[in-house]
C-alpha cells in the first residue's frame, strides 16, 4: 500500500520549470521586502520585532544567493562541483573561473537560510510570550 521510494527533490524541467521557480524567487524577495519596510515604519517595537527584521534580511540575502545559484546552474555543468567523500568534501573539478567559484559558494546557501530560520523561530516565540504575558496582566 504505501510506495516504495519517496522523491524530497523535485526537478524543473527546461526551462519553463526554472523561469517559475526563479519567478518564485523574485515574487518571495519582494514579499520580504515588503515585510521589512512595513516592520520598520511602524510603531512595532520590541524584540520579537527586531528578530523578524533580521529574519527577513538573512532571507532576503539568502534570495539573492539562491536566484543567482539557479541561474548559473543553467549556464555551467552542474556537476563541476564533485567529490568522492560527500557533499562536504566537494571540490571544483577543472578550471577555477569566476562563474564556478561563484556557483561553488552559492551551494553554500544553508550557511544564509539556517540562521534566518533561527531569528524567525526567536520572533515568533518572543511575541508569543509578550502575547502571554499582557494576557496575564489583563487576567489579574
Amino acid at each position: 500500500f504505501a510506495p516504495t521510494a519517496a522523491w524530497a527533490l523535485q526537478a524543473h524541467s527546461s526551462p519553463e520549470g526554472l523561469y517559475v521557480h526563479q519567478m518564485a524567487h523574485v515574487y518571495f524577495f519582494l514579499a520580504l521586502g515588503y515585510l521589512y519596510w512595513d516592520v520598520r515604519r511602524s510603531s512595532f517595537s520590541g524584540r520579537g520585532w527586531s528578530y523578524l527584521l533580521k529574519f527577513c534580511i538573512f532571507m532576503l540575502c539568502w534570495n539573492v544567493v539562491a536566484f543567482v545559484g539557479h541561474a548559473l546552474a543553467g549556464n555551467i555543468d552542474a556537476h563541476i562541483v564533485a567529490g568522492a567523500g560527500g557533499y562536504l568534501r566537494g571540490r571544483i573539478q577543472g578550471e577555477n573561473t569566476f562563474t564556478t567559484v561563484l556557483f561553488y559558494l552559492a551551494k553554500f546557501d544553508h550557511i544564509i537560510v539556517v540562521p534566518a530560520l533561527f531569528f524567525l523561530y526567536k520572533g515568533m516565540r518572543t511575541l508569543y510570550q509578550s502575547v502571554e504575558d499582557h494576557a496575564g496582566e489583563i487576567d489579574s
